[in-house]
């Protein structure tokens, strides 16, 4: 159950990040409302992953997926490059949190 609180927590984190960027473009209270559940979301699941799991595997996972989904995110919707390199990049920090799940 903590590794499932783990990833909801790395996706609630990727709509914070999301709504930041959203808050930018318009500055629309929906996006403020949906930045402040996000994030708030994304810190209750992590708190509630760290009973059972170690704190530096949670929240190195929690940001690879936070990092990695918003650069897939900014790629997605946002007209960010999607340079060969930046996947490659990406997916090492993917890579990176199933090792720590492997080892943990």
């Amino acid at each position: 159950m903590a590794w499932i609180s783990l990833i909801m927590a790395g996706i609630f984190e990727m709509l914070g990040v999301a709504m930041i960027n959203k808050l930018h473009q318009d500055r629309s209270w929906k996006a403020l409302v949906l930045l402040v559940l996000g994030f708030g979301a994304s810190f209750a699941f992590l708190a509630f992953a760290m009973k059972t799991l170690p704190m530096g595997t949670a929240y190195a996972i929690w940001t690879g997926i936070g990092a990695s989904g918003g650069a897939i995110l900014g790629m997605l919707f946002y007209n960010e490059s999607k340079d060969w390199k930046r996947i490659f990049f990406i997916s090492m920090v993917l890579g990176a949190a199933v090792g720590l799940k492997l080892v943990a």
